[in-house]
């Protein structure tokens, strides 16, 4: 009887995981209000603190489409910044990228990456890839404050959670809307402040955006804080290569 009843409740389990999580972008609403929801849906579903789904094109993080809350986007912020970190490496190879502790002396592929997500209170983190036919374009990032690696159900729940992404991009690509939607998810501070610095320092594109990073870098800053710095002109890269405070409001060091 108790063997039978603990199956049951498996089975239950796996249900209820799979029933919110579908419901959760069973809705009438925008195509970035559902990813927000599903992001809530895998906080209250999976057993994690925090969700974020991000948009990666060319190897690079585009912006978050979707998240549980400020710090799951600052996660996504991080690898756009550091230019590492587990989104990326899911996308890179298509899989799943699970990472139960942060802190295991074994874990060495994202050093900066790792030391900001810990200094955030961050224990473990795991990336799914969210494809569009069949190349992966973005990716659900999950994270817990402590470490410990995902139950079968909630590893089954997080699969499916990246396949209803997937159904999220696709409505953007497929709406009417689908360039106001992904304008939204563009870095749009960092843009602009990149075409600031080249006006002020004679830069490529390319350099602007590698000294624009580098100096977000060096602060352990993620790089849109810097780059609102730009945009509200508290800082510049002057001409001779030096970052210069401006008059305002004090905000980012140089």
């Amino acid at each position: 009887m108790s063997a039978a009843l603990g199956r049951k409740a498996k089975v239950t389990d796996s249900e209820r995981v799979t029933e919110g999580l579908t419901a959760s972008v069973s809705t009438t609403g925008t195509a970035a209000d559902d990813a927000d929801k599903l992001c809530l849906a895998c906080v209250e579903f999976l057993g994690v603190d925090g969700a974020a789904l991000s948009l990666l094109l060319g190897g690079v993080s585009q912006g978050t489409v979707g998240s549980s809350g400020l710090l799951a986007t600052e996660i996504g912020e991080y690898q756009f910044t550091f230019g590492e970190g587990p989104s990326l490496e899911a996308v890179a190879a298509g899989a799943p990228v699970l990472v139960p502790d942060l802190e295991d002396p074994a874990e060495q592929r994202w050093p900066a990456f790792v030391d900001a997500v810990l200094g955030n209170g961050v224990r473990a983190v795991f990336a799914l890839p969210v494809s569009l036919g069949s190349a992966p374009v973005g990716a659900l990032d999950l994270y817990r404050r402590q470490r410990g690696g995902l139950s079968p159900v909630a590893l089954a729940g997080a699969l499916l959670a990246a396949q209803l992404a997937s159904r999220q991009f696709q409505s953007m690509v497929e709406s009417t809307d689908a360039s106001v939607d992904l304008v939204s998810v563009q870095r749009i501070e960092v843009y602009q402040a990149t075409g600031m610095i080249m006006d002020s320092a004679g830069l490529s594109s390319d350099d602007a955006l590698t000294r624009l990073r580098s100096h977000a870098f060096v602060l352990g800053l993620a790089v849109s804080l810097v780059a609102w710095s730009i945009v509200d002109r508290r800082l510049m890269l002057a001409a001779s290569g030096e970052w210069e405070a401006l008059s305002g409001p004090s905000g980012v060091s140089t």
